[in-house]
């Protein structure tokens, strides 16, 4: 059976599996639609909320990302881990016991305005519009590689594909799919890391074979950090950043995880309050598994690529054009180059792909003397790292085929939350909260199902484009999650803060981050229209990727202030504020 087939098949059950699960748990109401019911048991919500936050980003990205840069990338990993610490003390039961369906709800009742509502629900879509790019681009490199057609054509059958199971089923289809596409996306990403450290380094846990000898005795993150400095890259383990814009940037995928509105609302799902925070500590093991092996796969995979490349070692030859036509270990780099994610050029003409830093001035003199001509793999975009690790590895055809409905796994169970929040934001908080009291029940969930619809076209043209790789898109939107929403929960809770002083900070965080973003990234994304790069920021070292812990002070520091010079909260709305942080009643949970 050939490789196609077999990739038809896992991807093909998969899909069989979400729909016909979105099919069984149809939502017929709105708190179906919006919250599941109110009846999810918190291990299942650990593991859809692991689910929904396992992304393109974290399974397709952020290994290739790690892979290419190291040590310094490891900010992902903190970050991201660290923000669902803060979201299961800080948020996750307070938000429930106050007992709405969304955030905008809640900062719409907390600060007394429907004004605040509105600038919650402006806040959430765009920092949710930018996290979903991300997925759509990692939906189209998933599906480009696997159905063999280009990236474009693998996110326009990806977008179909959600817009099957995330728009009829709601949160309560949402939620027992994402139980689903956990167990998919965490095999395919745990079954390949096995197999390749048990071939590295004999052993069958990841995590341990990282720091273990290659079978020629010596560490494997000391042979790697000596084959990546010979070719004139930075050394694998070393910090050679900035670390001001290291710390920024961790702090703000910290702040930015608890922000999240697609995350937020799934500790809206569960029957009791502590089920919250139960929810989140269950959701923090389940995601551990992969991100203790990231790192693992990130190393290995870049020591595996640069032998590959140089397959008598740094000192000898590079691999010949002839060698990557005919051995079928190559064949990875063929199938690979079709979707236009792998490029390599002899650009030196001698039959040979070398594959080095040109920047590096270490490697100036070798490269005169050599006659080459600068770094002959001329794209290996980051993102296709995972999916196609099995491949670079040489491991068997199922395997490959279960990475390749993990990835798919990932990415559509991340953009079904979103959408799903998108979607709620636009029918429940604006249409019936501002425009529309009195709308039917059948009507609220039509105008959530045709804003979803809507939120996917507008993902799929946005993804075509993306202003970076997956999880640096990703990275933005934390940034946005971080600046807006964030602090307007905190103050929420545990502050006595007005309206004026919340929509104020809101406005703020928001529009100084996201000017901050387009500055870098281009205006609205169109590539061309940035007056800086992050290579070289604005404001000293800080990247538009960091900027979101900076707009987040802001937000804070505005907030405070307009709150200070304006009318304090009424009485009611104090009360109300002590009576969700008071840990009374902590079995109890108001609802509609």
């Amino acid at each position: 059976m050939d490789q196609f087939t077999i990739n038809l098949l896992f991807v093909g059950a998969s899909f069989a599996l979400y729909i016909g699960i979105a099919i069984w748990a149809r939502a017929g109401s709105t708190s179906e639609f919006y919250a599941a019911g109110r009846g999810v048991h918190p291990v299942t919500n650990g593991m859809a909320t692991a689910a929904d936050w396992m992304s393109a980003a974290s399974f397709i990205s952020m290994a290739g990302l790690i892979a290419f840069v190291g040590y310094d990338n490891s900010s992902f990993l903190m970050g991201w881990t660290g923000g669902y610490v803060l979201l299961a003390l800080l948020l996750a039961p307070y938000l429930r016991k106050f007992g709405k369906f969304t955030v905008s709800e809640f900062i719409g009742d907390r600060f007394y305005s429907p004004t605040a509502r509105l600038v919650a629900v402006i806040c959430l879509i765009i920092a949710s519009t930018t996290y979903v790019i991300g997925q759509m681009t990692g939906v189209g490199v998933a599906f480009g590689r696997f159905l063999e057609v280009d990236s474009t054509t693998g996110l326009l059958i990806g977008a179909v594909i959600v817009f099957a199971y995330a728009v009829f089923g709601g949160m309560k289809g949402v939620t027992y799919t994402q139980v689903a596409q956990y167990c998919v996306l965490i095999l395919a990403y745990t079954i390949p890391a096995i197999f390749i450290s048990l071939q590295l380094t004999g052993n069958p846990i990841p995590a341990l074979g990282l720091f273990g000898d290659t079978s020629s005795g010596e560490p494997l993150l000391a042979t790697l950090d000596g084959i990546v400095t010979d070719l004139g890259f930075a050394e694998y383990t070393a910090h050679n950043g900035d670390t001001f814009n290291m710390v920024l940037f961790t702090l703000s995928l910290m702040i930015g995880t608890a922000g999240l509105p697609h995350v937020i609302m799934r500790f809206f799902t569960v029957p009791k309050v502590a089920d919250a925070r139960w929810s989140a500590g269950w959701a923090l093991v389940f995601i551990a598994l992969l991100y203790l092996t990231a790192p693992a796969v990130g190393a290995m995979a870049r020591l595996n690529i640069t032998q590959q490349f140089w397959p008598e070692g740094v000192e000898g030859q590079a691999v010949s054009l002839e060698q990557i036509e005919s051995d079928a270990t190559y064949d990875w780099m063929q199938t690979w180059q079709q979707t236009g994610l792998l490029g390599w050029e002899d650009k030196n003409g001698d039959g040979r792909i070398q594959y080095y830093n040109d920047a590096s001035d270490a490697m100036a003199e070798r490269a005169a003397a050599e006659g080459w001509e600068g770094n002959e793999l001329t794209n290996f975009n980051r993102d296709i790292l995972v999916l196609a690790n099995p491949e670079i590895a040489n491991l068997p055809g199922w395997v490959i085929g279960l990475v390749a409905a993990g990835g798919l796994a990932a990415a559509l169970s991340t953009a079904a939350g979103l959408l799903l929040a998108i979607s709620s934001a636009v029918s429940h908080d604006l249409i019936k909260g501002q425009f529309n009291p009195n709308i039917s029940e059948k009507g609220e969930l039509m105008s959530a199902r045709v804003a979803m619809a809507v939120a996917i076209a507008v993902a799929t043209y946005l993804g075509l484009n993306p202003p970076g790789f997956a999880a640096q898109t990703v990275a933005l939107a934390f940034g946005l999650a971080a600046a807006s929403i964030f602090p307007v929960l905190m103050m929420g809770i545990f502050t006595k803060v007005n309206n004026k002083g919340a929509v104020a900070g809101m406005l703020a965080g928001l529009i100084v981050t996201l000017v901050y973003i387009f500055l870098h990234k281009g205006w609205f994304f169109i590539s061309g229209t940035n007056s800086f790069t992050d290579a070289d920021p604005l404001l000293g070292t800080i990247k538009s990727t960091s900027f979101g812990a900076v707009g987040a002070m802001i937000n804070f520091a505005v907030a405070f202030t307009v709150s200070k010079m304006t009318a304090p909260i009424p009485q009611e709305i104090s009360e109300l504020v002590e009576s969700v942080r008071v840990p009374r009643g902590a079995g109890a949970a108001q609802d509609h």
